[in-house]
């Protein structure tokens, strides 16, 4: 039976993802789950009194291009091992998507092959740094002002206050409720994965006004030549290029640390281009946000564009019948005076929803998916204008995994 869960279905949700992801040991008592989860927003299968299949999502905005907008942030996707190949997935995606106010869902996708089936095209990548920090350095000049250490849960309205200035100019990144500032900063030792408790450093300029932050935890080691510590960072957010300088400069020069890791960082992340020696940061890139659209000319007119194009896309979609056919973009000066209307003359391209979505946030060319046979040019110069119009200056990415 498909339906909405409620709160009696909390440990039936808990087991079932926990059971699908492989997690073992039993839920720690200071779990912040409940904090977040939106029960009336989780569609699930039950057989025989057990939940055998569900999909979450999260209400939250998330930066696009040039505004801040809300974003399904689909999540805790499971299917009983013993029940898949029997369509539940389809039917709690198609459920999940009827029912959605938003004309954009994303999240993080365990395997990339699944969700390509329901018209999700990756729209940002994810990038793992693995740095020797002993071989790097911030080459930029040192700026006025101080860092404060801080436990971060005790900090939470400065770091509010950073992150909300910073959230629009950043692709990719999620509102913050209080609630969630509380889940992310719990701190539960069982997410510790061997680290200390979570710490943050807090860079103040001359004014005394906090201007950046990184979140981060101590893995401690030991070899034979004395100590390894590695410096885990869980996320660096400034609002000022001093700050976001000056943080990585501390987090490069702990005392008894070897490496530094880091993940959900940005394809261009601007720490690449303030280093003395960016090849020992150990880069290694992976898909990260994965977006549906779901409401077509919604989703494109919520947006804003780099650059003014008029072109007539034509879109296929399966899933979504609403989505498919002929649409006229029309982006005026400066990228804004944005409409999408149905049209009838000749398509300038064709190309599928997911390719739509994976050109959503600014990070994936039109051009590269024409050059991988995804996306048809009709009339010449048609991608070169589209591809220009829907990019933007900073690459997207998620800081957060949800």
């Amino acid at each position: 039976m498909l339906r909405t869960a409620t709160a009696d279905d909390r440990d039936g949700l808990v087991k079932a993802r926990r059971e699908a992801f492989g997690m073992t040991g039993s839920v720690s008592p200071d779990e912040t789950f409940h904090l977040v989860v939106e029960f009336d927003r989780n569609h699930i299968v039950e057989h025989d009194g057990q939940v055998v299949g569900a999909v979450g999502v999260f209400t939250r905005d998330m930066a696009v291009p040039g505004a801040v907008i809300p974003v399904a942030h689909v999540t805790g996707v499971v299917v009983s091992p013993v029940h898949t190949r029997r369509g539940l997935l389809r039917r709690m995606i198609t459920d999940q998507m009827d029912a959605a106010p938003e004309a954009v869902a994303a999240l993080w996708a365990s395997e990339g092959r699944i969700y390509q089936r329901f018209g999700y095209g990756m729209a940002a990548q994810n990038v793992t740094i693995r740095a020797d920090r002993r071989e790097l350095s911030v080459t930029a000049p040192p700026a006025p002002g101080t860092l404060r250490a801080a436990v971060p849960s005790e900090v939470v309205e400065e770091l509010s206050q950073v992150y909300s200035r910073v959230l629009p100019t950043r692709i990719g990144w999620s509102s913050r409720s209080e609630a969630w500032w509380r889940h992310l900063t719990a701190d539960q030792e069982s997410r510790r994965d061997g680290g200390t408790a979570a710490r943050a450093v807090l860079f103040e300029n001359p004014d005394g006004v906090v201007e950046g932050y990184a979140r981060f935890r101590i893995k401690p080691g030991w070899d034979d030549n004395g100590p390894k510590q590695e410096v885990n960072v869980i996320e660096v957010v400034a609002a000022t290029t001093a700050a976001y300088a000056e943080l990585y400069r501390f987090l490069l020069r702990i005392d008894l640390s070897r490496s530094l890791v880091q993940g959900c960082s940005s394809v261009d992340e601007p720490l690449f281009h303030m280093l003395n020696e960016p090849r020992h940061l150990g880069r290694r890139a992976g898909d990260g946000l994965w977006v549906r659209v779901i409401d077509l000319p919604r989703a494109l007119t919520a947006r804003r564009y780099a650059a003014p194009v008029d072109v007539v896309l034509e879109v296929t979609d399966s899933m979504i019948k609403t989505n498919a056919g002929r649409w006229r973009l029309r982006v005026g000066a400066g990228g804004a005076l944005v409409t999408c209307t149905p049209a009838d003359g000749e398509a300038d391209l064709t190309l599928d929803i997911a390719d739509v979505a994976a050109a959503y946030l600014g990070g994936t060319p039109l051009g590269a998916l024409q050059l991988a046979g995804r996306v048809r040019e009709h009339r010449p110069g048609a991608v070169a204008a589209a591809s220009t119009a829907f990019g933007w200056p900073v690459t997207p990415n998620s800081i957060e995994i949800f």
